[in-house]
């Protein structure tokens, strides 16, 4: 009996002392550079949101906040190098719908979102834009649709890839119109607009950071956003929104979250996303955002959690309403 109580104080004793220095090193953190995964290319509106982001939380953390930008395979390679990262709070990554529809549209993923992820906060929202050409046929939404219904060849729409949230977009805009449009891939948002500028092809989904330039350059025209109502974003107050182009139900809001890797310890989470969202609560990171046309969201973990899951199931049944499979 003796002997059973002796082990039974030293695996307490050892179970308290794990427990204390453990808490002694989530004190100390962060005591190295802590390093924020973008699964994209510098220059886009990604890595413009982390590097605003990155900046003022390497001020308050005490410590530096390195943006990495890991692109390539639809933003396979970076995402999956954050789920593989030791789980220790010093690997931070930026998810965003994509990594949503990407299950519904991609027959092996070398990660799985909700398993291999431990959600930090939400970090905001945007509308997507349908951008077309300055052209008289693109004067409006509705002419556009019209013109491209009547036409033997109907324009092309440009995408970032197959899965993406252009992607989808633009097959829900050929689904709701009933116009078999012709689908020509692009590898970000940058070229595809570009396109779109020089007429090559007809419109193209993004977000207003993406064409913003073009677009205060007259060289593009915003046709539409897809909310259910008109946002009070710059450039875009009087452009109208789904429900007056007779396409309600199709409202797709871009968003982007803060997640580390599964079994971060929770302290060191909460830490993270309370300097998350005091970042995003500075007024110069929150200018940034507005010019980039993010309108903030912070959350709970747990918020963060349901909400990536329910759009996950979302865009498996939008997947396969329209008919998209898994490739």
């Amino acid at each position: 009996m003796q002997a059973m109580q002796r082990r039974a104080f030293l695996a307490a004793g050892s179970a308290a002392l794990f427990c204390t220095t453990a808490q002694r090193a989530w004190a100390a953190f962060p005591d190295k550079p802590i390093k924020l995964i973008v699964p994209w290319a510098a220059g886009g509106s990604t890595d413009a949101i982390a590097r605003a982001m990155a900046q003022r939380m390497s001020q308050t953390l005490g410590s530096s906040v390195i943006v990495d930008n890991r692109p390539g395979a639809a933003g396979q390679i970076g995402t999956e190098a954050a789920a593989k990262a030791a789980p220790d709070g010093y690997t931070l990554a930026i998810v965003e719908l994509p990594h949503a529809i990407a299950p519904a549209v991609t027959a092996r993923l070398p990660y799985d979102l909700l398993r291999d992820f431990t959600p930090v906060t939400m970090i905001g929202t945007s509308p997507l834009v349908f951008f077309a050409g300055m052209d008289d046929d693109s004067r409006d939404f509705k002419t556009f649709v019209k013109t491209a219904g009547t036409r033997p060849m109907p324009p092309a729409i440009a995408h970032s890839g197959a899965g993406t949230v252009s992607h989808l977009a633009a097959e829900l805009l050929a689904n709701r119109t009933r116009i078999k449009f012709n689908m020509v891939p692009y590898r970000g948002s940058a070229p595809a607009l570009t396109d779109v500028a020089a007429g090559t092809v007809g419109g193209h989904f993004a977000t207003l950071a993406s064409g913003s330039s073009l677009m205060g350059a007259n060289r593009i025209r915003p046709l539409l956003v897809t909310s259910a109502q008109r946002v009070s974003l710059p450039g875009l107050k009087e452009v109208p929104a789904l429900a007056e182009s007779g396409l309600k139900g199709l409202e797709i809001d871009q968003w982007w979250a803060l997640v580390a890797p599964a079994t971060t310890p929770l302290e060191v989470i909460e830490r993270l996303r309370r300097e998350a969202i005091a970042a995003l609560d500075h007024p110069a990171v929150r200018e940034r955002m507005t010019a980039l046309g993010v309108q903030l969201k912070g959350s709970t973990t747990g918020e963060l959690r349901a909400f990536m899951r329910a759009e996950a199931e979302r865009w498996q049944k939008v997947a396969h309403d329209i008919g998209l499979q898994p490739q």
